[in-house]
């Protein structure tokens, strides 16, 4: 087995390129007025999706890193709180930070020294190919209902395919 070339696609997988969209893309001229409102037949606004995408990836990654981690509470540590609101200055570091914590990953997955099958201690059984898989696939996901999103809300800038 090449270790290289599956790296080389798990890193593809975080940073949302192939057949996936990435956020940079996804969140790219933003509107301020529709970071905090909920498009039809959604109990959550844009804001709210992005953050959970963040704070589920910080999860994966302290997961990964923190020999002391404790499991967060499903879906309390996940989601805003249903009423919060961001301003633009939340809005942007919620982007940055999911940005800080994939490069993060991505720099696990990419470096040598690490082995990709390594049970993580205290899990049961888990892998950083297994993380780096599930949240690499929920990011897609959650990317792509964000796109979905911005169109049902009309926020694309016009001439955006």
């Amino acid at each position: 087995m090449n270790v290289d070339v599956l790296r080389r696609q798990l890193a593809d997988l975080l940073d949302g390129v192939g057949a996936h969209m990435p956020l940079e893309e996804a969140v790219a001229d933003f509107p301020d007025e529709a970071m905090n409102r909920r498009p039809p037949n959604v109990d959550y606004t844009p804001w709210h999706l992005l953050e959970h995408i963040r704070l589920t990836q910080l999860d994966i990654l302290e997961y990964i890193t923190d020999p002391g981690y404790d499991e967060r509470t499903w879906p309390d540590d996940f989601w805003p709180d249903s009423k919060a609101t961001a301003t633009r200055e939340e809005f942007d570091a919620t982007v940055a930070g999911f940005m800080a914590d994939r490069a993060a990953l991505r720099a696990l997955v990419v470096d040598e020294d690490r082995d990709l099958f390594a049970v993580i201690p205290g899990s049961p059984g888990h892998t950083l190919l297994r993380e780096a898989r599930i949240i690499g696939d929920h990011n897609a996901y959650h990317v792509g209902e964000f796109a979905i999103l911005r169109q049902i809300m009309e926020t694309w800038p016009p001439g955006h395919r």
